[in-house]
């Protein structure tokens, strides 16, 4: 495979969702760092040069910029046995991708980032309004991922793909934005699933 080099701030679940899956399938990645909160993906030279909407994750290939976590996710699993090869599989599978990229990210991200990274007492006042709202829809995702996993091992499939990836990587960390996960049974049980996969990479890793 072409040389790979994922631009991304270390913090970032979107960004570990890339480097997992690269952990799961051997594929090397050359990573450079960026901190998102001193402004360094609005450089002129980042605009410039990686993406010009000033966002990460961003995956190099060669001369190519793939930015969008799923978009990369699904570059680097091609072939492999993190994207089914039924036609419903798939498609479950991208459901999920999608709904977690409507549903579950929005909230449960966006409140780890707010009150882990940034503090409550450092948002604005239109943020901090948006808290009970982003909370209950995050809790809501939640508890349909548990009713879900109630009655299953995986997302899609009936094993490990690309749908657990997506979810894992800000569910797993989702206590840091005031989420009680042990509400949540089949969530955990499924969180150890995920984290005792051999290849399974933390996120500080």
């Amino acid at each position: 495979m072409t040389d790979l080099i994922l631009h991304e701030d270390p913090v970032s679940g979107n960004c570990y969702k890339i480097r997992l899956v690269a952990a799961h399938l051997g594929i090397a990645l050359d990573r450079r760092s960026y901190d998102i909160r001193k402004g360094e993906t609005r450089t002129p030279e980042f605009l410039a040069q990686v993406d010009a909407n000033g966002r990460i994750p961003v995956l190099q290939i060669g001369d190519h910029f793939l930015p969008e976590s799923a978009a990369a996710c699904l570059y680097l699993a091609h072939g492999s046995t993190l994207i089914p090869e039924d036609r419903f599989d798939r498609a479950d599978m991208m459901r999920w991708m999608f709904w977690e990229q409507y549903s579950h990210e929005p909230n449960v991200a966006t409140l780890r980032f707010w009150r882990h990274f940034i503090g409550e007492d450092a948002l604005s006042p239109a943020q901090r309004a948006l808290i009970p709202g982003k909370k209950a829809a995050g809790d809501a995702a939640l508890a349909l991922m548990d009713r879900h996993l109630a009655t299953r091992d995986w997302f899609a499939a009936d094993r490990f793909t690309l749908a657990d990836v997506a979810l894992y990587a800000y569910t797993h960390v989702a206590n840091e934005g005031g989420f009680d996960l042990s509400a949540y049974p089949a969530v955990t049980a499924w969180l150890t699933r995920v984290a005792t996969l051999p290849g399974h990479i933390a996120l500080d890793d």
